[in-house]
């Protein structure tokens, strides 16, 4: 509070006027705001309207003005810190899916059993192609109560003789990844309504997270469109990495199963977006 009365002297004793005013008050508030995200990470509209004593519209505005200046990130209902470029890598190529499903296989098959887990209490359920993925549909084959639909060739063979229903996207196949893609798929898949979805991903920033190839791209945003519940996927590899294509925004999933605790950074986006984090347990074997 003593801040504050000292800042009113100041502009009693020197009154700007118009535009000035304004220049100087915005320029007061945009401190404030950079100041709260050096010391938390995040801020949100709400909390520095109340602060600053102005609207919601103002601080939306001084947000926006601060990431054109490349001083902080958007996010749904506030903001974090920008990322640099030297704090995020980007894989230009995907390595093929054996080669990935060897990578960190003690963090995806822990994160693949925590996903099984809360996906059995569904009945329909949209997966997305991805070694994740893949390894959860393994812990799926006694669910008899549930139907699963996916883009995955892999995934529908890994579940061939289980119990659940499988249905599987009709369209063009993408060999490596045995994944199914295209205007047919994505029509077939538009029209339906999934309770829950489980994408994976190539990376995730505060930004969103990432995928290599513009072809899966399209059926995972429709997962997102058409689904109640949105479960990403991510071993804490792919944390402050990205790939050619970004699926989407972190305001877009509900929950994130990981197997470690994410930097900062993306802690503090997940938070400002609402969605759920969850470090899965080391699964049994391991």
């Amino acid at each position: 509070m003593a801040e504050d009365v000292s800042f009113r002297e100041h502009s009693m004793a020197e009154p700007p006027a118009g535009e000035d005013r304004q220049r100087l008050l915005s320029h007061v508030r945009h401190a404030r705001i950079l100041d709260h995200l050096a010391a938390a990470g995040s801020v949100g509209v709400a909390v520095l309207a109340a602060e600053l004593g102005v609207s919601d519209m103002t601080i939306r505005r001084d947000l926006l003005e601060l990431e054109r200046d490349g001083r902080l990130l958007r996010v749904h209902g506030g903001a974090v810190l920008a990322e640099t470029p030297a704090s995020v890598a980007m894989d230009s190529e995907e390595p093929r899916f054996d080669a990935r499903l060897r990578r960190g296989s003690e963090a995806k098959s822990a994160i693949a059993a925590c996903a099984a887990g809360i996906v059995a209490g569904y009945r329909t359920c949209a997966i997305d192609v991805g070694t994740t993925t893949y390894l959860m549909a393994g812990h799926l084959r006694e669910a008899g109560h549930l139907k699963v639909f996916t883009n995955s060739l892999r995934v529908s063979t890994h579940l061939d003789g289980g119990a659940p229903e499988v249905y599987v996207a009709g369209g063009r196949v993408r060999p490596e990844e045995m994944s199914v893609w295209g205007p047919t798929a994505v029509a077939q898949f538009e029209k339906l309504w999934f309770d829950v979805a489980v994408l994976g991903t190539s990376g995730i920033t505060s930004e969103g997270f990432f995928d290599y190839s513009f072809e899966d791209t399209d059926m995972k945003r429709v997962y997102l469109r058409r689904s109640g519940f949105k479960i990403l996927l991510c071993d804490s590899a792919k944390f402050q990495r990205m790939s050619l294509v970004q699926v989407g925004t972190l305001a877009d999933i509900n929950l994130l199963i990981t197997d470690a605790e994410p930097p900062s950074r993306i802690a503090a986006a997940l938070a400002a977006a609402r969605v759920e984090l969850r470090i899965a347990p080391p699964a049994a074997g391991h």
